[in-house]
């Protein structure tokens, strides 16, 4: 395929969001759209969003030599949070910085926050319709939403040139499992063994992976696994779970902030023993 190609069989629309030749349909019992204004409002200021991109920005430092001027795409990106966060410390990097999603809701959210360089495209994570289009690829705490994760990644390889990269992200380790993965629509948890055999099942080399948020883990398990939880009802829970995902107040924010930051670039020279989240590094066989 001709590098300099944008689109591949998808069509440029008035509203500036490239669309496949068929109705993409968001599925609302994977991520409800309902929670995008709640995402747009937190991906940038947040401590654990501000913390992940740090991280997640170490790797690609480390690993990013796949392509000189890379086209660069963030799978199921929703608001567009990391492109954003990517376009402004990585920006001359890349060739073509790209977000997809299966909601035109977030997609057209996302409009307020990237640069307009930045392509964005309504996708099926589970049908794609791209063959070696992509340099580098994200999917950024998106597959433990879907039923079938290991098609998500055979679509997102099927996308990548060879020699390509996707960098993946997913919360961790099932005994961390809380109210707040039901509520966030999580279907799993994961350890470095589902990355293995993953990777293996999907035909990616697995270059990396390592678990994240290990500082604050055991805030996190004071928070989500407090006394009175279990005895909550669902209304209580709800209210909870709306409440812990709002950004704390800018004391506490700015504190969570640089604990989670003093995980980069540690994090990425000894390999923590557990965390609240992992990220995978899988290449394509060249």
């Amino acid at each position: 395929m001709n590098r300099s190609e944008a689109s591949g069989s998808y069509v440029l629309g008035s509203d500036g969001i490239f669309r496949p030749p068929f109705q993409v349909q968001h599925r609302d019992e994977e991520f409800q759209e309902s929670s995008f204004d709640v995402l747009l409002a937190m991906q940038e200021r947040h401590f654990w969003y501000r913390g992940r991109h740090r991280f997640l920005l170490g790797a690609l430092d480390r690993f990013r030599a796949v392509a000189s001027d890379p086209d660069v795409i963030d799978l199921g990106g929703g608001c567009g949070g990391w492109i954003r966060y990517l376009s402004q410390h990585r920006g001359s990097w890349a060739s073509t910085l790209a977000l997809a999603d299966s909601s035109p809701v977030a997609l057209h959210a996302a409009a307020s926050v990237l640069p307009s360089s930045v392509q964005r495209y309504q996708v099926d994570l589970m049908d794609l319709r791209w063959d070696g289009r992509w340099d580098v690829a994200f999917l950024l705490d998106v597959i433990e939403h879907l039923p079938d994760d290991l098609c998500a990644l055979q679509q997102a390889r099927r996308a990548l040139r060879p020699g390509g990269l996707l960098l993946v992200t997913v919360p961790a380790f099932p005994a961390f499992w809380s109210y707040n993965d039901e509520l966030a629509l999580h279907l799993r948890r994961y350890t470095r063994a589902d990355f293995l055999r993953l990777a293996e099942a999907a035909d990616f080399e697995l270059c990396d992976a390592r678990y994240f948020m290990f500082l604050l883990s055991p805030l996190y398990l004071l928070a989500r696994h407090r006394p009175g939880i279990a005895r909550m009802s669902e209304e209580q829970k709800r209210k909870l779970f709306v409440r812990s995902h709002r950004t704390p107040a800018a004391p506490v924010n700015e504190a969570l902030s640089a604990v989670f930051a003093a995980e980069t670039p540690f994090g990425h020279k000894v390999r923590f023993p557990w965390g609240t989240s992992m990220l995978g590094v899988f290449r394509k066989a060249g």
